[in-house]
């Protein structure tokens, strides 16, 4: 496995900028990036001098990865937030294939733009415990059922069909009404991404001391709004593995009470690999004027559980971690260079 793209959601820009000035850290900051993200005093003094500093963070349960990466950087909070809601000229990378954002209500006119190939989903053979895309059984059947696969343009048929199931499942996410997955039976263990959410959410303590009802607004979006909250749904094919996997991710914006902006990015989609998956991103602002920028990721995959999962964990663990920073680094070189 490699690093999953959307890991770097808030951090996948290139470019090259000046080097940084001395950070000035909040002191409160401070305590809550120490207490809750792990960092170490050496760690933090690193930071303050403008240096980028990652970590893993700890994963109670198989199948878990977790890392945060933290960076100083001499520009405007309010340059990174223009650009981060612009976020499909934002997410735009060599590794992003396609991407799109949805409106308000979605509509399947949003995934105009998705190309649905062999690669991303093989229909014809696709069953109930052996198939090559997540989806429910329901769903499963009915590539069989509604697709004569000797007619002319089946393939073409099964790529509209499974859009339909996808803004079926988007719709339904973000109106609160039936119709989510609840589980996949893709495989012959069936996995229920709203469980693997929940347990990543106990696992981030640190998201509701940041911003209270933070958690339950992701746990039950809709129904649980967090008042003053900016939300938003975006698709994306990326590459990743041996094939590429389509996704849709639910972006909150939200404001700490230190005034601090907190986004996070949860996986509502990934048609492989992942099980579930949350990132958070701080921006918080400095008295000098440029502000540190805070990126954790925790996420589930089925792939590193089973026969030598402690391997396959430290090895994504470690990609993980220079991953992250290597983006956090390509963001700070890219918005110093804007003043």
């Amino acid at each position: 496995m490699t690093i999953r793209p959307a890991i770097l959601l808030t951090l996948a820009t290139m470019g090259v900028g000046a080097a940084a000035l001395p950070a000035d850290i909040d002191p409160a900051f401070r305590v809550f990036l120490t207490r809750q993200m792990k960092f170490s005093a050496s760690e933090l003094n690193a930071l303050a001098r403008g240096k980028t500093v990652r970590h893993s963070l700890g994963a109670t349960t198989p199948g878990e990865v977790a890392a945060v990466g933290a960076t100083w950087i001499d520009a405007s909070p309010d340059i990174f937030l223009e650009r981060f809601r612009d976020i499909v000229r934002f997410k735009r990378d060599e590794d992003v294939l396609q991407i799109g954002r949805f409106h308000d209500p979605p509509v399947i006119e949003d995934l105009a733009a998705l190309t649905v190939d062999e690669d991303d989903l093989d229909a014809e053979d696709c069953r109930v415990g052996d198939c090559n895309v997540r989806l429910p059984s329901g769903d499963i059947v009915r590539f069989q059922r509604e697709i004569d696969w000797k007619a002319p343009g089946a393939r073409a048929k099964a790529a509209a069909l499974f859009k339909r199931m996808l803004i079926d499942h988007v719709h339904a996410y973000w109106s609160g009404g039936a119709g989510r997955m609840a589980e996949y039976n893709d495989d012959k263990r069936p996995i229920q991404p709203g469980v693997e959410f929940g347990g990543i959410l106990n696992n981030s303590p640190y998201l509701s001391e940041l911003v209270p009802g933070l958690p339950d607004h992701l746990r039950d979006f809709p129904s649980a709004r967090l008042a003053g909250s900016e939300d938003f749904l975006y698709w994306s094919k990326e590459k990743f593995g041996i094939a590429p996997f389509i996704t849709v991710t639910h972006i909150t914006i939200s404001r700490a009470a230190s005034g601090a902006v907190v986004i996070t990015s949860k996986d509502v989609y990934s048609s492989r690999y992942f099980d579930a998956s949350v990132g958070l991103t701080i921006v918080s602002k400095s008295q000098d004027g440029g502000f540190v920028l805070v990126y954790a990721n925790r996420s589930r995959a089925s792939a590193l559980k089973g026969s030598f999962s402690a391997l396959r964990r430290a090895i994504v663990d470690r990609r993980v971690r220079g991953s992250l920073e290597q983006g956090l680094k390509a963001i700070k070189s890219r918005l110093e260079g804007v003043k």
